[in-house]
């Protein structure tokens, strides 16, 4: 042992010395001078503190690796440890087969030095520009969800997690611990947890680096994890183990017990997982700062917040502060390690996995080859699936209920491929996709009793009341080449909003950089929305989510709002059938009306809107428009109203299924002519938006024809316990509301006598003043609204 010991030592000094490198200098990279003022970059920008633990576990499971042949991939928590990674995927010389600038020669070493945190050159946080990396890690506490995500239906696969003991205080991680009850060895690999505790924060103590070493175990044996404490000292002493002894039989110890329950659950498949596995986690114990400055100016530095950044921040200007840096740098003996002329000694290269098995070369972090179509699910044949209907409203059916079925037809056509997972907050049922239940069943390795329903150890489905844990498994899958839909309640799924707009920065770099391959696109359904929630109440209500993701300026962002069941399956299909794509579908469970024929969805959902013959005339006085199943009933039943009131008045429906940042319809920004062409040059329009009316107006904002003569409805936050009439009527959004601002707009422009509005205006303000009294006396919306349906 003690020859992996000195490898790993050697190894981890040249890591621990290219990861100063990086945050300090601009020049002299490999100290052959003194070092000078002019030497350090004028902008200091990195994390140290986390380097050292991150450069310790990285070089231990390189030696781990060498011994067992393992497929291993390292998703890092604390993605502000980038130096660490950069130094580690640099000398094994995975970076300089992506760049080449980057091989390991006193030049790569310049290049990745001096472009660390620099404009134009590498990012101080992980990035999708760095080999093997699957999370950036900026936002903390998602490392160990994504990780178990990767790991799913890759049964030789184990993915190592260093959790920082920071991250482990957030929500997000403390859920995560539960997540390996959804794996099952048979078919699954598995997740090697690591906690570093360094015990420090960015200016305080971290509350697991605080905890004594029995509650620890106790917790995590609470959590039903075997845990693992790696502690001592760099050498050992008094007969006492050192952490580098430690750690390799920990090592060691874990990869055993990984290996010892997955053949035992593949040769004993009926076997209760229960009964025998605990699987191993690690509780990694080493100074914040390890092996950095000590002491400087008078205050703790090494295992103290005050190494969690730059250490010596003004050592550009101040004598004491560089020659405290450049004392630290030559510490680490680089000059042992490595030379100009024969680069680094064989000890270090003996401890780097050979081609084929190294960390940041697993092909599993780069999705799917580019024009490979051989993982691509298969798809269901539609017309199976598709409704026929010869009229408007001539039949009713729930876009999810269709969906459903057409997701359980995706898990058959697939079941040989495992490519394909579903994952909701314990809504399955809920929001009607049910279905799915006659071909797959919910994942739980955990205890299931005998009335429990539709559970098994391998199941398409996983259900967990954690929807940061859900998003943080989608993540793994799809950028491991998966494909995957995460269902929500509308009003929930804005707890991942943060998340989402972490994944898309991280996508928004992934499609553009050369080497990656493609990834499936990440499908939100979002239903159950806020219209009818008017049952569960205020707290029920709430379409933000689409807000947040619409104020992005990505082409590859795509909001669908299927008008019927026919197009919801199209949707699915378009969206199950696209990568590198960010896509989400408000769909309702409800039974609502097909409005459209088949064909005419197809065309609809191809060009993301159009205008509705049926309900439609020719050179139109006003323009209706909608977004969304239930505004879609509203304005039809508005137009109809003004249709039997003043049959003159010609009208236009339009109707838009998709929207994107800065655009409605089709994801390519139309252009203004073309916008004209659906919306008129100059007659008042009225838009019935799902959402909040202010989501809708800034993506109108560009069209700057529209702005004077449009008005838009929605959700305004007016909510509560109600029926689902009133809830429109409270935001404005309700047939009764469109037809009286309609006479308005339409007075106001000589098309309507001013009496005549009056008097009809007059009579739906009674119509809502009546509609009030009358829930409040039956507690339910009248027959006429109801059983409403469209006929012309």
């Amino acid at each position: 042992m003690q020859n992996e010991i000195e490898k790993i030592k050697k190894y981890v000094r040249a890591t621990n010395y290219l990861s100063v490198g990086q945050i300090y200098l601009q020049d002299n990279f490999l100290l052959q001078e003194k070092l000078k003022f002019d030497d350090i970059k004028s902008r200091l920008l990195g994390h140290w503190g986390t380097c050292p633990g991150i450069n310790f576990t990285y070089a231990c499971l390189n030696n781990l690796i060498n011994k067992t042949g393992a497929e291993m991939m390292f998703v890092l928590g604390p993605g502000h440890g980038f130096p660490a990674i950069q130094a580690n995927v640099f000398l094994e010389g995975t970076l300089g087969k992506y760049y080449k600038e980057a091989r390991k020669t006193e030049e790569g070493i310049a290049y990745i030095t001096r472009n660390f945190s620099w404009p134009y050159g590498f990012p101080s946080h992980s990035s999708p520009a760095t080999p093997g990396v699957i999370l950036e890690g900026g936002e903390l506490g998602y490392s160990l969800a994504t990780a178990y995500g990767s790991v799913l239906d890759n049964p030789n696969l184990i993915t190592a997690c260093l959790v920082g003991d920071g991250e482990a205080e957030t929500g997000a991680l403390a859920t995560a611990w539960h997540l390996y009850k959804f794996i099952d060895p048979v078919k699954n690999g598995a997740v090697l947890p690591i906690l570093h505790l360094n015990g420090y924060k960015i200016s305080g103590p971290t509350i697991f680096g605080r905890m004594k070493n029995a509650d620890l175990k106790s917790l995590f044996k609470g959590y039903g994890y075997e845990p693992i404490i790696v502690e001592g000292g760099n050498n050992p002493s008094k007969g006492r183990a050192g952490v580098y002894e430690k750690m390799i039989l920990a090592l060691d110890e874990s990869y055993k017990k990984i290996r010892d329950i997955q053949k035992e659950a593949r040769e004993n498949p009926d076997r209760k997982l229960e009964d025998f596995y605990r699987f191993p986690m690690i509780v990694l114990k080493t100074p914040k700062g390890w092996t950095g400055i000590k002491n400087l100016e008078g205050q703790k530095i090494e295992g103290n917040s005050l190494s969690h950044q730059v250490v010596g921040k003004d050592s550009k200007t101040n004598k004491i502060e560089l020659k405290a840096v450049e004392k630290w740098l030559k510490s680490y003996k680089f000059e042992e390690l490595f030379t100009k002329e024969s680069g680094f000694i064989k000890d270090i290269e003996e401890n780097i996995p050979k081609e084929g098995l190294r960390m940041g070369d697993n092909q599993k972090a780069f999705g799917i080859k580019r024009g490979d179509i051989s993982r691509d699910l298969i798809l269901p044949d539609m017309s199976k699936f598709e409704i026929k209907s010869e009229r408007p409203d001539d039949i009713s059916f729930s876009s999810m209920r269709k969906i459903g079925e057409y997701f359980a037809d995706i898990i058959d056509l697939n079941k040989d491929k495992r490519n394909f997972r579903l994952f909701s907050p314990d809504e399955t049922y809920s929001n009607r996709l049910q279905d799915v239940f006659t071909k797959t069943t919910r994942a739980f390795s955990g205890k299931i009793e005998s009335w429990d329903k539709d559970m098994s150890k391998d199941g398409r489905v996983i259900e967990m009341l954690s929807e940061q844990s859900l998003q943080g498994l989608a993540q793994g899958y799809i950028l491991t080449g998966r494909f995957a839909v995460f269902a929500s309640y509308e009003a929930f799924v804005p707890i991942i909003s943060s998340m989402a707009d972490q994944y898309s920065k991280f996508l928004k770099i992934a499609r553009n950089t050369k080497w990656r391959g493609d990834v499936p696109s990440f499908n939100y359904i979002l239903t159950s929305s806020g219209w009818r929630q008017e049952h569960n109440g205020f707290s029920h209500q709430n379409p933000g989510f689409i807000d947040g993701l619409l104020q992005k300026h990505s082409e590859f962002i795509n909001i669908y709002f299927p008008a019927d069941a026919n197009e919801a399956l199209l949707i699915a299909q378009k969206c199950l059938s696209s990568k590198n794509e960010i896509n989400v579908i408000v769909a309702e469970k409800t039974i609502e009306p097909l409005w459209l024929k088949i064909d005419e969805a197809k065309k609809e959902v191809e060009n993301g809107m159009s205008v509705w013959d049926f309900a439609s005339d020719v050179n139109p006085d006003i323009v209706f428009c909608a977004c969304g199943q239930y505004l879609i009933k509203e304005v039809l039943a508005g137009i109809k109203l003004l249709k039997e009131e003043v049959p003159e008045i010609k009208v236009r429906f339009v109707n838009v299924v998709e929207l994107s940042p800065n655009t409605i319809g089709h994801s390519k920004k139309i252009t203004e002519s073309d916008f004209e062409r659906y919306f008129t040059k100059d007659k008042p329009v009225i838009f019935n938006f799902h959402g909040y009316p202010e989501t809708l107006k800034q993506t109108l904002f560009d069209y700057q024809n529209i702005l004077g003569r449009l008005s838009v409805h929605g959700y305004m936050e007016s909510g509560s316990t109600t029926t689902p009439l009133d809830l429109l009527i409270r935001n404005k959004a309700d047939r009764y509301s469109l037809l009286i601002e309609a006479l308005e707009k339409l007075t106001k422009n000589g098309v309507i006598v001013e009496g005549k509005s009056k008097q009809i205006t007059e009579k739906y303000r009674q119509k809502i003043k009546d509609h009030k009294e009358y829930i409040m006396r039956v507690g339910d919306d009248p027959e006429e609204i109801l059983n409403w349906h469209w006929e012309k």
